[in-house]
């Protein structure tokens, strides 16, 4: 039996993600598995160390999970659409402190299909800084002065853009905020994300099958939440100074909490599960269809519109 260069690599790599949880009490072939389970379930390894967020009810390991798992599953899907071959390059990075987390970039460019895609993963702790906290309180999260502050995020947010101008581009973002004072009191937490879709050439029945999924997802946990969050969408993704539209809404939403946290917890998770059958059907009906140069131009000058929407109105997340 023969390892190669890289399998060698992978192996030891597996190794020395093992030795880092000897001290959790687990034995070595435990924690061999779950090295080996992290790196099948995702793009990548883990931010967090998988032996701390398997089985853990914390919900900022069920957010991590979660936003891993979407990354991983939204890639797969739409490699799966592209007729080149390409794959989704991969960038685990972490900040300067290991400790405050760090992130999973996934980028395809220069497909057939897909001209330029990402799918993007942060995983960030760190102390939350005076401007952050005025931004917070102005959002009336109860935060004392007297205290210094920590914050935990968690997120995944993709950008699609096709190469055929009768794909629309699609965006998403799911997120799960989290701070605390440094004695671990004052402890406020909170969801936000969205789905938005922008054609270039619309199709009716494209814009339905987009919003009768997050409707879908929406309505497991109460009617009244749909309406309320594309109407939210709208009145985002407004350009006022062009009084237009970026596109033909979807669902946005910040700020979600509850004295329960899995409530939204769940929720979320459900408007995960909705990205893939509210976009990736489109792209199949629509990827091979012909189209002309001025049709591609249309779409360059609309891709322009939506650069200037996110330099000029996007607050970011």
């Amino acid at each position: 039996f023969k390892l190669s260069k890289g399998r060698s690599f992978r192996l030891l790599k597996g190794f020395h993600h093992a030795r880092r949880h000897l001290t959790l009490g687990l034995s070595l072939p435990v924690l061999l598995a779950a090295a080996a389970v992290d790196r099948e379930q995702f793009m990548a390894e883990s931010i967090t160390d998988y032996a701390q967020l398997h089985d853990s009810q914390d919900m900022k390991a069920k957010m991590e999970l979660l936003v891993l798992r979407i990354q991983k599953e939204f890639c797969e899907a739409l490699e799966a659409e592209e007729t080149s071959g390409a794959k989704f390059k991969v960038d685990r990075w972490k900040r300067k402190n290991e400790k405050d987390g760090g992130g999973i970039t996934c980028v395809m460019e220069g497909g057939e299909v897909l001209e330029r895609a990402a799918v993007n993963v942060t995983v960030m702790r760190a102390p939350l800084n005076p401007k952050l906290q005025e931004s917070m309180r102005a959002r009336g999260k109860i935060l004392p002065a007297d205290r210094e502050f920590e914050f935990f995020a968690a997120g995944v947010s993709s950008v699609i853009h096709p190469c055929n101008p009768h794909v629309p581009t699609y965006h998403f973002n799911l997120r799960y905020f989290e701070v605390q004072d440094q004695h671990g009191e004052n402890r406020h937490s909170w969801f936000g994300g969205g789905a938005d879709l922008t054609p270039y050439y619309l199709e009716t029945e494209d814009v339905v099958l987009f919003h009768k999924t997050l409707k879908q997802a929406c309505d497991r946990h109460g009617t009244h939440r749909y309406p309320l969050y594309k109407r939210d969408c709208d009145q985002y993704f407004h350009n006022t100074a062009r009084d237009e539209r970026r596109g033909v809404g979807g669902i946005f939403f910040d700020d979600l909490e509850s004295p329960d946290p899995t409530t939204e917890f769940n929720f979320i998770r459900d408007c995960a599960d909705a990205i893939i059958p509210s976009y990736l059907p489109i792209v199949k009906r629509r990827k091979h269809e012909k189209f002309t140069e001025a049709q591609r131009d249309w779409q360059l000058l609309r891709r322009g519109r939506y650069v200037e929407f996110n330099l000029v109105y996007d607050r970011g997340t």
